[in-house]
């Protein structure tokens, strides 16, 4: 395993970890320099993922050839010369590059399984057993002070009988307690070789080696057969009168407690299902609007301030704060005198906006307007603070859009492509709005390509929602997009006039449909739960309850 400890660095500024690959020049390329890399126009770049480059092996029985094939049966990359062969005739042959991306395939799934679904079960049954050992001794702590208790109020001729009860619930507990550590130690041990196995994974996705990508053997199956969940009956000791010839039938509370080990039965979308029906029946029958704020403007995005007020701009330079009542609080001018392309309230109640006209996004603090990040090449459009304190904006180029993150005016972090190397988002400058979901998905809703595209934190794409396949409704037209505290997604519609809600995997919930929305544009979630929807023609903000308030 010691060349998975090899990483591979960009050919011009050293970065460990590059994510392009350029075929054409055989170099590698991290996020900062494939801009200047693909900007020589002297040759035809052809960048790719890193993982997905081309891998040259030479021939282990032609050593002047290269491997560009593998034999499945044999298990050995191979050449077009053994292809060739007698040795290798009629059996199965792939191409080298597509075996090993299939082999990571099936590594990620197996790395997805562990990480998110079989080691946290087994972190859970730790710490579950970990509570009953705490309660169980706790019980027992009581239950003999309960005796001694109760022993003092008898006579003599019983403090027998008293003793032995004392002995015998301490060997019972020495029992289960025995039982319950053994539990533990054997789960204990299980979650180390999970840990050992998922890093293991991560190392081999990072190595391009076939033959130890070829060699790992999965070990799902194995850890999928969980142990037994343990349910403890404690003991309870409850003082009676005593007869002296039936002190034992007094005290048959002994034997009234018992290990239980329930079998638990491993399934990979349990958690999922569970929590899609909760998403579902929180959900209000009939949302219904519960405040209209009238302004005289064509409202585009919003964004709430506190409980009461909420930023809002349109189509010209001006962003205006409303309260509750649809009374003018504040204005704001931008500084170029251009209107803002999108709105957002950061953790310190500051309003940043984006001017894709001058390109640049700004900043509105103790009353005065300051330049955050002036950009050359890019045009920023929507953009959303995160729950770090980060910016999200996405920015487009007339070719290429992406997101990227920036921590103040420091860029942090760039997205454009999927795992196939494919752009993530519509190349257009039309209408793309952003949030962050509380499990740190980033969720783009791309009015050009009628998706939401949501990615993870690190970039990797997740899914693409496209409207509800079961409902028949006008071509899905999203604009703004935001979140809940349940990580739903709530999605404005502008021509279908309604609002979609999905889950966090994506799965459709409810449209909101019948609170009278004529252009829904601009949306956010304020702090007491409900949906704040611009009208973009009518002028108006609602404030909607969609769930119940538990």
């Amino acid at each position: 395993m010691d060349n998975l400890q090899d990483l591979a660095r960009c050919h011009h500024c050293e970065t460990p970890d590059p994510l392009f690959h350029c075929d054409v020049c055989k170099m590698h390329l991290c996020t900062d320099c494939e801009g200047k890399h693909i900007s020589d126009e002297s040759k035809a770049h052809k960048l790719m993922l890193f993982r997905y480059r081309k891998v040259i092996i030479q021939c282990h029985t032609h050593t002047s050839e290269k491997c560009e094939y593998y034999c499945k049966e044999c298990n050995i990359p191979i050449c077009t010369v053994c292809v060739s062969s007698k040795e290798h005739k009629n059996h199965c042959v792939v191409g080298v590059s597509n075996h090993l991306v299939s082999k990571k395939e099936a590594l990620e799934i197996d790395l997805q399984e562990l990480e998110e679904h079989i080691y946290p079960k087994y972190q859970e049954i730790v710490s579950n057993i970990t509570v009953q050992k705490t309660d169980m001794i706790d019980s027992f702590k009581k239950l003999r002070a309960d005796i001694i208790e109760h022993k003092e109020g008898l006579q003599k001729k019983i403090d027998n009988t008293m003793t032995q009860l004392t002995s015998h619930s301490k060997k019972v507990e020495k029992e289960l307690l025995d039982v319950l550590t053994k539990l533990e130690d054997e789960s204990t041990k299980i979650i180390s070789k999970i840990k050992k196995c998922i890093s293991n994974i991560k190392l081999l996705l990072e190595s391009n080696d076939v033959h130890l990508v070829t060699a790992y053997k999965s070990r799902n199956v194995e850890f999928r057969e969980l142990p037994p969940k343990v349910n403890v009956t404690f003991p309870r000791y409850s003082p009676v009168e005593i007869y002296l010839m039936q002190n034992h039938h007094f005290f048959s509370w002994v034997h009234s407690f018992s290990v239980k080990l329930e079998e638990l039965v491993y399934s990979k979308d349990s958690q999922s299902a569970v929590s899609k029906t909760y998403d579902k029946t929180s959900l209000v029958n009939e949302p219904r609007v519960v405040s209209n704020r009238n302004t005289q403007y064509a409202l585009r995005s919003l964004s709430c301030l506190n409980d009461e007020d909420v930023w809002t701009c349109n189509s010209d330079s001006i962003m205006r704060l409303y309260n509750l009542k649809g009374e003018l609080v504040r204005e704001i001018h931008t500084k170029s005198g251009n209107k803002p392309y999108d709105i957002a309230v950061t953790k310190k109640g500051d309003l940043v906006y984006t001017d894709n006209t001058d390109k640049t996004v700004n900043i509105s603090k103790n009353n005065q307007t300051q330049t955050l990040i002036r950009l050359r090449r890019w045009k920023p459009l929507g953009v959303c603070c995160t729950n770090s304190g980060d910016l999200l904006i996405v920015m487009n180029n007339d070719k290429i859009s992406k997101v990227v993150r920036y921590s103040g005016p420091t860029k942090k972090q760039s997205i454009k492509y999927n795992e196939e190397g494919q752009p993530l988002y519509s190349p257009g400058s039309n209408n793309k709005y952003i949030c962050e979901n509380r499990n740190l998905d980033m969720c783009v809703s791309d009015f050009e390509a009628h998706a939401v595209v949501v990615v993870n934190h690190i970039g990797k794409f997740r899914f693409t929602y496209t409207g509800s396949p079961s409902i028949t409704l006008e071509t899905f037209n999203p604009v703004g997009i935001t979140s809940d505290i349940r990580s739903r997604i709530l999605i404005a519609d502008i021509n279908s006039r309604c609002i979609h809600i999905i889950n966090q995997n994506g799965y459709f919930l409810r449209y909101i449909d019948n609170c009278h929305l004529y252009a829904p544009f601009g949306v956010c979630v304020d702090t007491t739960g409900n949906l704040l929807v611009s009208d973009y023609y009518r002028g108006k903000v609602k404030e909607i309850q969609y769930y119940k308030r538990m």
